[in-house]
């Protein structure tokens, strides 16, 4: 189950990486906030980057995958306040029109975490020795 969890998150991430800088680019844009110093296709682009560096990762580098799930985890919470800027700017994208429906998505985050974490066992860097 676990492999099963890290392959289909790895295959998501590529996914949403490559939809960064291609057909989804200008969605994404919707969930970067407006307090960000960059200018927003810099933000998405360089995110796309780092999810498509974060699913191969977490599917080619078995010696570093506890890392990789790990620096994973970090990037979803890293991401979160996009999250959080699409709902409270009542932003469209990704099927998201109401707000209803952007207020849901901020609940699957946690979930994505904590996929991220077990299906690498970097969840193991959280127990005492």
């Amino acid at each position: 189950m676990k492999n099963f969890l890290r392959i289909a998150l790895g295959a998501f991430m590529l996914l949403a990486g490559i939809g960064h800088m291609t057909y989804a680019r200008e969605t994404f844009q919707a969930q970067v906030p407006d307090w960000i110093p960059f200018s927003k296709d810099f933000v998405v682009l360089a995110s796309g980057v780092v999810e498509i560096l974060l699913g191969l990762g977490i599917i080619f580098l078995k010696k570093y995958r506890m890392h990789v799930g790990f620096a994973l985890a970090v990037f979803y919470i890293l991401v979160f306040p996009g999250n959080i800027a699409q709902y409270t700017g009542h932003r469209d994208g990704f099927g998201l029109n109401t707000d209803t429906k952007r207020l849901i998505r901020l609940f699957f985050q946690p979930v994505l975490i904590f996929i991220a974490l077990y299906s690498t066992t970097a969840l193991q860097l959280f127990k005492r020795k």
